[in-house]
């Protein structure tokens, strides 16, 4: 599975459908489909702040959502298992 980083360098109060609209320019007219979830560093109760944009098909972007979970899903079980944990 080949990755792409891509900087935006957003500005300090840049709302998340700015950056959002700008990711996609960077991604170019390729993609069909992006979903941003972002969130603030937890407060000293863990309690934080979590977005989530998307743009294109909503139908589209629950997919993606759904099987990135799925991929961490596993990452987490495969960790957990070669560090012994059950």
């Amino acid at each position: 599975m080949g990755k792409r980083i891509i900087s935006i360098n957003p500005k300090p109060k840049q709302s998340q459908a700015e950056i959002l609209t700008k990711l996609k320019e960077s991604l170019g007219a390729k993609w069909s489909c992006c979903v941003l979830i972002t969130c603030t560093a937890p407060e000293k109760n863990g309690k934080m702040e979590v977005e989530m944009h998307f743009d294109g098909d909503e139908t589209l972007a629950a997919f993606l959502v759904e099987n990135a979970s799925q991929v961490f899903e596993e990452r987490c079980l495969l960790c957990e298992s070669k560090n012994g944990i059950t």
